[in-house]
This record gives structure tokens, sequence and C-alpha cells, in this order.
């Protein structure tokens, strides 16, 4: 994502990790006990949880509240993951393996140096 998620508004990161949780507006907002038109509100920046809905908003889309007020910390994670990202994750996967496999060689010889 070529976005910064400290670039977001608050409305935008909620709108985000709802979707990410695969949860409807409506959904999200009978489990936070408001009613729809008040998520709608966070949502589009018209207006801002008060800290206790922010943190229980926050557990429901298993984000942390700092995240949600400015975007620092662990983005919330969507079920089909961008095709960028998956060629970012083979990529890294593929050095890890290499590491790996360099390391496993190294314990190797180690291994028959003490043992030879």
């Amino acid at each position: 994502m070529s976005t910064n998620n400290i670039d977001y508004t608050l409305g935008e990161r909620v709108c985000k990790a709802r979707d990410a949780a695969g949860l409807s507006t409506a959904q999200l907002a009978r489990r936070l006990g408001i009613k729809t038109a008040t998520l709608q509100s966070w949502e589009s920046d018209r207006s801002e949880p008060r800290s206790n809905k922010l943190v229980l908003l926050a557990g429901v889309l298993n984000v942390s509240p700092t995240w949600l007020l400015v975007g620092r910390g662990t983005p919330p994670f969507s079920e089909e993951p961008a095709a960028a990202d998956l060629d970012s994750m083979r990529v890294a996967l593929d050095r890890v393996q290499r590491q790996a496999q360099a390391l496993a060689d190294e314990i190797a010889v180690l291994q028959e140096r003490l043992n030879g």
C-alpha cells in the first residue's frame, strides 16, 4: 500500500478496520451498542467516539486504540491480501528460506567440527 496509515483520518481507519473485520456498518454498530448513524458520523469524520467507545471499538476490530487515533501500530489484516502484498510476502519468504538454509548449513559444519 502506498499510503501510510498515518495519512488516514480516524474515520478512514475505522472504516478500513471494519472492512478488514468483514463487518457492515450496522453489524459493528450493533456490537458497540450504538446507532448506525453514530458510527457513520465517526467514519465520515463528523464526530469522534468517546474514549470508552474508542477502546471498545478497537477491541471489536482487533486493532489498538493508538492505531485508530493516529495510525501508529499494527494495521488490521484483511482476509484477502492485495496482489502487491502477496508478491512482497513471497519475496520475503524466499529471502528467509535462503537465510534458514544458510544457517542450517553453518550448524552442520559446526557440528562436524565438534564431532570430528
